[in-house]
């Protein structure tokens, strides 16, 4: 059951990756390592946060740093930047249930604005929900491109050099 768990989590990334990377235009050979960096990504940091405890934004770090780390063979394999494959497969990551509490406590602080106790409640609410949703998508972005730093010149050269036939 675990595993049906783990397969299914990152089936769903892998193909909301491949919606999400279709709206780019990249190559159509790119849709498959799109979809397996998602799929790698999205499972491991359900790995880690379900089996090992591990909070969103640290988990988000590790799995973009997977997914970082995945598109620089990847990229060179299809030759193509490292973007066009990591973008799309961080994008089913975005912490979308954090955003949209954010926003409806916001709504919901202005609503209740003249009363104290309600109105504090939703302003602690939309500053717990906007902090998480920041931290996460911060951590995607520096997780992901750690790499092109760590690999620099195997990033910097994957498109260069040679023509794709």
């Amino acid at each position: 059951m675990i595993i049906l768990d783990i397969i299914s989590d990152g089936l769903f990334a892998a193909v909301a990756a491949m919606g999400f990377g279709s709206i780019s235009g990249p190559p159509l050979r790119a849709f498959p390592y799109i979809a397996i960096l998602a799929a790698a990504g999205h499972a491991s940091r359900y790995c880690l946060m379900t089996f090992l405890g591990i909070d969103i934004v640290s988990a988000s770090l590790v799995a973009a740093f997977i997914i970082g780390c995945g598109s620089v063979p990847f990229g060179k394999k299809v030759f193509c930047p490292m973007t066009v494959l990591y973008i799309p497969a961080l994008l089913p990551m975005v912490p979308g249930t954090y955003a949209y509490k954010t926003v409806f406590s916001l709504i919901m602080f202005f609503q209740e604005i003249s009363s104290p106790t309600k109105g504090n409640e939703y302003l602690q609410e939309m500053i717990f929900n906007g902090a998480v949703s920041f931290s996460v998508l911060f951590m995607l972005a520096v997780g992901a491109t750690v790499p092109v730093f760590l690999l620099r010149e195997r990033a910097n050269s994957m498109t260069r050099g040679s023509k794709f036939i």
